[in-house]
């Protein structure tokens, strides 16, 4: 078994929660309605995801060598 690593990001929203992205897995969105359980819900549809990719024989992504940068822009609104 490999072990895989994935960029999450986790979204507040408006009425509350977090909406949850896995920007490697396109499609692969969910929502927890505080961080533990996003967090959890994150496990959960990368998992799904990955078992879907598994059984269609389909290449499986990772973020294991990707590099991460933030750049800061100043807004004008």
């Amino acid at each position: 078994m490999n072990i895989n690593n994935y960029k999450v990001f986790f979204r507040p929203e408006p009425e509350g929660g977090y909406t949850i992205l896995v920007p490697s897995l396109p499609g692969c969105i969910s929502y927890g309605s505080d961080l533990l359980e996003a967090k959890g819900m994150a496990k959960e549809a990368i998992e799904l995801y990955l078992e879907s990719l598994y059984e269609n024989k389909e290449v499986i992504p990772n973020d294991n060598e990707t590099l991460e940068y933030n750049i800061m822009i100043e807004s004008y609104a």
